[in-house]
C-alpha cells in the first residue's frame, strides 16, 4: 500500500510531536514534594532549562517593570519574591550535583551557566526601575506592614542597597564588571581546588608502610587505590582541612611527613597546583566592592548584616578566646613533645605531622582509650537511625521512613520521609556520606526546596559528608569527630525541615553567617547525652552497647587536649579576617601570599607550626570558593551561642518535648523573620551571649566575657 507524500510528512510530523521530550527540570516532577526525578533528568537538560528558567524570570522581572498600578507589597515585593520559581528549582538540582557529583559534563556546563547567572543577578540588582517601584513600596509601607511581609520588604530593599543599587552610573558599572570576574574565578577555584586535592593523594607501595592502621583502614587504602587508577598498591587520599585523621595511626614517621606536607602544599606552588593567583584577585576584587559601597574593607562591608555588626566586635570576641587558649596551647604542646621523649629520646623534636600520633598514644596511656577501639561502636546506619534520628524523635517528635521509591543522583544515598509527631508528612530528607573523586571535601546541608506556605512547598533537605565508604560487605565505621559531624548537618537538616515560614525568601536557613551555624553546633550537643549515646553506640557485629567503663573513657576523652581544634580554628578565622581587612591597594601578590600568612598569623599571636590553619589560605575554600569571606568567625561565634542554648536544654530536661517544642516555635521554624538577637533571647532569656560558655564547654580557661 502506497500513501501520498504530503500523508506521509504529516504522520512523520505527528509522530516528531508524540515522542519530543518534555524537559523533567522544567515541570513539576510529580514525585512526593516535588522531588526532583533523577530517573529523568540527563545532562543534555541542564542547559536549556537554565536558558528557559532565566528568561521566564527576566520576563516575571519586565512585568513588574512595566506594570502600570503603583507598586505594592503584592506586585512588587511579593512578585519579585516568587520570580524566580522555575530558575531556583533548576538550580538547586544542577548546584547539589556540581558539588557531590561533579562529573567533567558537568563542570563544562557550569562554566556556560554561571556567567549566564551573574548577568541575571546584575539585571536585577542594577535594574533602577525595579529598584524605584522596591523604594517606593520601602518609603511607603515600612512602618505600616508587619510580620514577615515587613521582614521580607526590609532584605528585599536593602539587599538591592548593598548590591549597588544606589551607586552612580560609572561604580554601577565597575561593581557589575567586579561581579562578573568574581564569578570567573571562583568557577576556576571550583575546578582547580578539588583537582589539587584529589592529586595530592599520597602512593603507598608496601602494606608494611601503613603499620599502625588498622585492617579496615588499609583495606579503604586499597580501594581508594583502586578508584584512583591505582599507581601503587595503596592510596592515602587528602581531605580537605590541612590535619589528616590517618596522622593518628601511622607509625611510619617519614609517611607521616608525606602526608602531611602533601595536605599543607597541595595548591600552593609546590607542585603543579597553585591558587594563590585566584586568592589575590578575588581580595583585591572585595576590597574594591567594598570601597565602591563606602566601607574601608570588605570585612567592614561584610559584617555590617551579622549579629556581631563590626569587624571591632569581631576581634574583641577573638582576643579574648586566644588569651585564654595561649598559654595552654603551649603547655600542651610541650606536654606532647615531652611524651614522645620518653620513646623517641631527649633530643626529640616534636612536628606537626607528630602531634597527631603521639597526643593518641598519650590519650591511649592516660585513659586508656583509641579510636580503634571505639570505631566498632559507631556503625554509621546506627549513629544515623540509633542516634540523629532518634534524637530528632525524642527531642521534636520526629519520626522517619525510608523511601526506595524516590530516585536520587547516586546510588549511595537514602531517602526518608519525615512525618511530624501528629503524623503529617513534613519533608523529604536525604543522605549522601560517602566520598568519591567528583565530591568536593567537607560536610554541608543544601535542599531541593525550601519549605514556603505562599508556594505551597514542603521541604526537601540533603546533608553530604565524605566518610570512608566500607569496601562491600564491611560495615562503614566512624570516628567520634565524624559522628559528631552527622549531628551537625543534621542540625541545618531540622532548621531546612522545621521552617513554618510565609515565603521562601525567609524560610529556613536564610540567615545571617554568624547565626546559621548555631542549630547546627547546638544539635551536636545529642551526640554525647547519655540516653542517645546508649542508643546507637552499639558493636556493629553483636548490637551490644558500649560498655560502661570504655563509654566513660570515651566521653572522658572528648576534651582531651582541646587546644588544637580550638587553635586551628582560630587562626582560620584570622586569616580570613587578615585579608579582607585590607584595602584594594594593600592586597599582596601572588607571590607574597604565603609571607602575608605568616605574618598575619604572627601579628595575631598564631603562628604556631604545631598548630597550624585549619585551612590555609591556598585551600580556603570556605572563604574564597564559599559564602564565608570575612565570616569564618560564626563557627565560634554561634558556637557559644549553642553552648549557651544546650545550657538552657540541660536546665530544663534536654530531652523534654516541651523544651524542644519551644526552640522549634522561637528558633527553628522561624527563619529569617524576626531580630535573630531577640529570636536568642525569647529562648534563652539572656540579653547576651555568655562566651565564658565556649571555653567551659571545650574545657579551658573561664576567664573570657
Amino acid at each position: 500500500m502506497t500513501i501520498g507524500i504530503a500523508s506521509a510528512m504529516t504522520m512523520q510530523f505527528s509522530a516528531c510531536q508524540q515522542t519530543e521530550r518534555e524537559n523533567p527540570l522544567l515541570v513539576e516532577s510529580g514525585l512526593p514534594f516535588g522531588a526532583p526525578d533523577f530517573s529523568k533528568i540527563q545532562t543534555s537538560d541542564y542547559l536549556p532549562a537554565f536558558e528557559a528558567a532565566i528568561k521566564e524570570q527576566r520576563d516575571n522581572i519586565r512585568k513588574i517593570v512595566e506594570s502600570k498600578d503603583a507598586a505594592t507589597f503584592e506586585n512588587t515585593i511579593l512578585a519579585l519574591d516568587e520570580s524566580d520559581r522555575t530558575l531556583d528549582r533548576v538550580s538547586r538540582v544542577f548546584f547539589a550535583l556540581t558539588e557531590a557529583d561533579k562529573t567533567p559534563e558537568l563542570g563544562e556546563i557550569e562554566k556556560k551557566v554561571m556567567p549566564m547567572l551573574t548577568d541575571l543577578e546584575n539585571e536585577i540588582s542594577f535594574n533602577t526601575q525595579l529598584f524605584g517601584r522596591v523604594k517606593q513600596v520601602y518609603d511607603n509601607a515600612h512602618e505600616t506592614l508587619t510580620g514577615e511581609e515587613q521582614k521580607l520588604l526590609e532584605e528585599t530593599y536593602k539587599s538591592f542597597v548593598r548590591k549597588g543599587a544606589l551607586l552612580p552610573e560609572d561604580k554601577m558599572k565597575r561593581m557589575k564588571e567586579i561581579n562578573l570576574r568574581i564569578t570567573d574565578l571562583q568557577q576556576k577555584w571550583g575546578d582547580d581546588l578539588p583537582a589539587a586535592t584529589n592529586d595530592a593523594v599520597v602512593w603507598v607501595d608496601k602494606k608494611e608502610d601503613l603499620a599502625g592502621l588498622t585492617e579496615a583502614d588499609i583495606a579503604q587504602c586499597a580501594k581508594d587505590a583502586e578508584n584512583l587508577g591505582k599507581k601503587a598498591p595503596y592510596a592515602i587520599v587528602i581531605v580537605n582541612t590541612t590535619q589528616q585523621a590517618l596522622l593518628t595511626s601511622l607509625d611510619n614517621r617519614d609517611l607521616r611527613k608525606r602526608v602531611f606536607e602533601a595536605s599543607v602544599h597541595r595548591a600552593d606552588g609546590t607542585n603543579k597546583h597553585n591558587t594563590y593567583g585566584i586568592v589575590v584577585e578575588i581580595a583585591r576584587l572585595r576590597a574594591e566592592q567594598a570601597e565602591l559601597m563606602g566601607y574601608p574593607n570588605y570585612a567592614a562591608y561584610s559584617l555590617e548584616r551579622t549579629m556581631a555588626k563590626t569587624t571591632d566586635n569581631v576581634y574583641a570576641f577573638l582576643k579574648n578566646l586566644i588569651q585564654a587558649y595561649r598559654p595552654q596551647a603551649d603547655a600542651e604542646t610541650k606536654a606532647i613533645e615531652a611524651f614522645a621523649q620518653k620513646t623517641e629520646g631527649a633530643d626529640f623534636e616534636l612536628q606537626p605531622y607528630d602531634r597527631f600520633y603521639y597526643s593518641a598514644k598519650m590519650k591511649k596511656e592516660q585513659l586508656n582509650i583509641s579510636d580503634d577501639e571505639v570505631k566498632p561502636y559507631f556503625n554509621v546506619d546506627s549513629v544515623l537511625l540509633n542516634g540523629v534520628f532518634y534524637a530528632a524523635n525524642r527531642v521534636y517528635g520526629l519520626t522517619f521512613k525510608q523511601r526506595d521509591d524516590i530516585p536520587t543522583y547516586h546510588s549511595d544515598m537514602k531517602t526518608f520521609e519525615v512525618f511530624d509527631k501528629d503524623g503529617r508528612s513534613m519533608a523529604l530528607f536525604y543522605t549522601d556520606y560517602f566520598r568519591r573523586p567528583t565530591k568536593r571535601g567537607g560536610a554541608w546541608m543544601d535542599g531541593f526546596a525550601k519549605q514556603s506556605r505562599q508556594r505551597s512547598q514542603l521541604p526537601v533537605i540533603f546533608n553530604v559528608c565524605n566518610n570512608a565508604k566500607a569496601p562491600e560487605g564491611q560495615p562503614s565505621l566512624l570516628t567520634w569527630d565524624e559522628v559528631t559531624t552527622l549531628f551537625h548537618e543534621f542540625g541545618h537538616a531540622l532548621h531546612g525541615m522545621l521552617s513554618n515560614c510565609q515565603y521562601n525568601g525567609l524560610s529556613g536557613t536564610s540567615v545571617a553567617r554568624d547565626f546559621v551555624e548555631m542549630p547546627s553546633q547546638f544539635n551536636e550537643s545529642f551526640a554525647s547525652i547519655p540516653e542517645i549515646f546508649d542508643h546507637y553506640a552499639r558493636h556493629f557485629k553483636t548490637g551490644e552497647p558500649m560498655p560502661a567503663d570504655l563509654k566513660e573513657r570515651m566521653l572522658k576523652s572528648i576534651n582531651f587536649q582541646p587546644c588544637y581544634a580550638m587553635g586551628e580554628n582560630l587562626a582560620a578565622t584570622c586569616l580570613d579576617l587578615a585579608w579582607h581587612m585590607l584595602p584594594s591597594d594593600k592586597i599582596p601578590t601572588a607571590e607574597g601570599a604565603a609571607d602575608f600568612e605568616t605574618e598575619a598569623l604572627k601579628q595575631i599571636g598564631l603562628l604556631d607550626p604545631q598548630i597550624p590553619p585549619r585551612y590555609r589560605t591556598s585551600y580556603f575554600n570556605h572563604v574564597w570558593g564559599g559564602g564565608y569571606a570575612a565570616g569564618y568567625y560564626s563557627y565560634l561565634w554561634t558556637e557559644v551561642l549553642a553552648v549557651n542554648i544546650a545550657d538552657v536544654f540541660a536546665q530544663k530536661g534536654a530531652l523534654k518535648p516541651e523544651t524542644g517544642q519551644a526552640f522549634r516555635d522561637k528558633i527553628l521554624s522561624r527563619g529569617n523573620t524576626g531580630d535573630l538577637m531577640q529570636m536568642f533571647t525569647d529562648f534563652t532569656g539572656m540579653q547576651q551571649p555568655d562566651a565564658s560558655a565556649l571555653l567551659r564547654a571545650r574545657g579551658l580557661v573561664q576567664n573570657v566575657k
